[in-house]
């Protein structure tokens, strides 16, 4: 029996998926196609987290993931509802799903209060910054690259 190419986490967004907040997808036919030779696995941490799609916007009040992680800061919904707790737990299923699938890589979506690698939004402006399941993957040393 052939063995299964490495596993990678992948934004199911970016797979054509319509996972984010708005009911849409952000397919990206370019990463699918470097993504061949893989095992893909599509995960959506707010979803994972028990939110619903489509969703309020949601955004890190101060600081990143890794602040939100440590209890300094909250994911807060456009409508002023303290969300946090739906984040760190879909964060938590991901790095769940990345150790049963031995994923060491992850592919996520640049931009989001939880996949976000170098950039996420604040007021409606994309700033510098990770998402909490990014940062929660990170601190486990998988590898992750923004989309």
């Amino acid at each position: 029996m052939k063995p299964l190419p490495p596993a990678v986490i992948v934004s199911a967004c970016l797979l054509g998926l319509k996972t984010r907040y708005n009911g849409k997808d952000a397919l990206n036919p370019e990463l699918l196609k470097s993504l061949k030779d893989k095992n893909i696995i599509p995960v959506c941490p707010e979803q994972l987290g028990g939110l619903p799609t489509p969703r309020p916007r949601c955004e890190i009040t101060n600081g990143g993931g890794k602040d939100v992680l440590e209890g300094r800061a909250q994911v807060m919904d456009e409508h002023g509802k303290d969300v946090t707790a739906n984040f760190i737990k879909g964060a938590e299923e991901v790095l769940k799903t990345a150790r049963l699938t031995g994923a060491l890589e992850a592919v996520l979506k640049e931009n989001s209060p939880s996949c976000g690698v170098h950039v996420i939004s604040r007021g409606g402006a994309r700033t510098k910054g990770v998402g909490v399941t990014t940062a929660l993957l990170k601190k486990a040393g998988v590898k992750a690259t923004g989309v």
